[in-house]
């Protein structure tokens, strides 16, 4: 990509703040020029968005842009550093704002509190030089995709779950995009979310300053990018290894006779049904039925006067933090081999953190004859915040 910097000129306070880079020959007045003429959109200010925004404010990117419509919540401050303890409650914008003001001040921050969708993508989008996906869902990905290809706009791209990490540029002059890798989402409910699954700290940290880098190089022309290179990173065992890309010709989105020439439904093309309360959306497949599923109310009258047999789908580690009182613990990956020990059960209410595992538990349990399987709306978050608040929330 090119960036015009001809009417850019550095301050003298910008020549001290940017000196590491102007005596790389890399780099330059030249490069520091482009950087601040440039502008990149940043989709996310969690914990991929944190550390590329605070890197590229560093940088001296001349504009960023942050979408994003979630507060700050505990739970977030575990990897998303460009928010501190005082900020849970606020908009994520507004802190990661402060944030980037207080790192750069000579760099302008746009914020945009929507919900990218396919009505305001290609507008939104358009007005930068590089977007960086740091999306945690299926539908988001495609989206910023199918909108990078049909811009022009190369798409800094990562994912983290648990210890790994993946990153690659997307979407660049003659290089293939997300769909010539994953030319279909995954089946809804297969991959888990973040929320689910969870994931190291530091890893975003790792994969969002990758993302950074592959920003600085494609602004400044300069270097290798990961243009037709995936990026893998596992941190478990300290091991990068690369996986070469082709464009495919026949790509429906960038391939030789396209047939997505315009932005669809993401929603639908992957499969996803809204998710419940605070269960994230990657991966997040339909609920069971409303006559499948039974409110935190009505288990806390009926633990009260007779009692109902409670199964949790959860890991043995969320076991550890917090459980509803009498439940029985049997992981969803275990449940199918160990049926035998639900024989003879009429009633039980199933749970897991938010209602999604315990949704597809509920279905394998119907399949298997255990006809009075429930979902519990919501799961335990739900009963924390409507029964018994003294439990831990994570």
């Amino acid at each position: 990509m090119t960036v015009v910097a001809a009417e850019f000129a550095l301050s003298n306070q910008e020549v001290a703040r940017y000196s590491r880079h102007l005596i790389m020959p890399e780099v330059g007045m030249d490069g520091q020029l482009k950087l601040k003429a440039a502008s990149v959109l940043c989709i996310g200010a969690g914990g991929l968005g944190s550390p590329v925004a605070m890197y590229l404010a560093a940088a001296g990117v001349g504009r960023i842009g942050l979408v994003d419509f979630d507060v700050v919540d505990y739970s977030n401050l575990q990897r998303q550093i460009i928010h501190g303890t005082p900020d849970v409650g606020r908009r994520k914008l507004d802190s990661a704002r402060d944030s980037l003001n207080a790192i750069n001040p000579e760099v302008e921050v746009e914020t945009h509190e929507v919900a990218l969708s396919s009505a305001n993508a290609l507008d939104l989008l358009g007005g930068y030089d590089v977007i960086v996906d740091g999306t945690d869902n299926f539908p988001t990905r495609y989206l910023v995709n199918d909108a990078c290809v049909l811009l022009g706009r190369p798409n800094a791209y990562g994912s983290i779950f648990r210890f790994e990490g993946q990153a690659s540029v997307f979407g660049a002059k003659d290089g293939p995009c997300y769909r010539c890798l994953y030319p279909e989402p995954p089946p809804p409910g297969l991959v888990p979310s973040c929320a689910e699954g969870g994931v190291l700290g530091i890893l975003p940290g790792v994969v969002g300053t990758i993302q950074a880098t592959e920003a600085v190089k494609l602004i400044i022309g300069r270097g290798e990018p990961l243009i037709g290179r995936f990026l893998v990173y596992d941190a478990l065992r300290m091991r990068f290894r690369e996986l070469k890309l082709r464009k495919d010709p026949d790509c429906p989105v960038c391939g030789d006779r396209p047939t997505v020439t315009e932005l669809i439904d993401y929603e639908q093309f992957c499969g996803v049904a809204p998710a419940a309360p605070d269960a994230g959306t990657a991966g997040a497949g339909p609920l069971a039925d409303a006559g499948d599923e039974a409110t935190v109310e009505e288990l806390k009258s009926r633990l009260d006067a007779d009692g109902v047999f409670i199964l949790d789908v959860r890991e043995p580690q969320e076991f550890q933090i917090c459980r509803i009182p009498g439940s029985i613990l049997i992981p969803l990956g275990e449940l199918p081999k160990r049926l035998g020990e639900l024989e003879g059960r009429g009633e039980m209410i199933v749970h897991c953190k938010s209602g999604v595992r315990s949704a597809k538990a509920v279905k394998l349990l119907r399949e298997a004859g255990f006809a009075g399987a429930r979902n519990l709306r919501g799961g335990i978050l739900r009963w924390i915040d409507a029964v018994d608040p003294s439990l831990p929330k994570y």
